[in-house]
């Protein structure tokens, strides 16, 4: 009998992922057929263009309202790639929250920011893209920030060095 390896958890274990501060995260799409851009080689200042599908323009039509679902949620930085997208999202649940009727406040943690994040997309256009899960990376450093900033800004020429050799 073949016993297929133990999948580590994602999550850092006791850490409270609805915390004040900066997230990094990569969502992947689970269909290879299913595309949500194009990159192409030349666009503005010598920069690659990436090219949303319609399936892209629903993504980004979702990042940009997690902020207004999520009050205390802002994306600071994205990027769509044909199979994967990156964001950058920052938790200040010090200035506002969700109140409910009873006197406790309630703040989104990273898995449910996501998870609606998904549900929206896949709700509209019918179908669900995604892979299981998604990969996180708690910033916690003035240089993780920047280097994370950095890495979604080279993101699009990087994917069209590995996929046009």
């Amino acid at each position: 009998m073949n016993k297929l390896p133990k999948r580590k958890h994602p999550r850092l274990k006791n850490y409270d992922y609805s915390q004040n501060g900066f997230y990094f995260v990569t969502v992947c799409v689970a269909v290879n057929s299913v595309k949500l851009s194009k990159v192409y080689a030349k666009g503005e200042n010598g920069k690659p263009e990436i090219c949303l599908s319609e399936i892209g323009k629903t993504v980004e039509k979702q990042i940009l309202r997690i902020p207004e679902i999520y009050k205390t949620v802002s994306v600071e930085k994205y990027i769509i790639l044909p199979n994967h997208l990156h964001l950058l999202f920052h938790f200040d649940n010090l200035n506002g929250g969700i109140w409910e009727s009873r006197p406790t406040k309630i703040n989104p943690q990273l898995s449910t920011v996501i998870r609606g994040f998904k549900s929206m997309v896949t709700r509209e256009i019918g179908q669900s893209i995604w892979q299981k899960s998604f990969y996180e990376e708690v910033i916690n450093s003035d240089d993780h920030y920047q280097c994370v900033w950095q890495y979604i800004d080279a993101n699009a020429q990087k994917w069209l060095e590995k996929h046009t050799q």
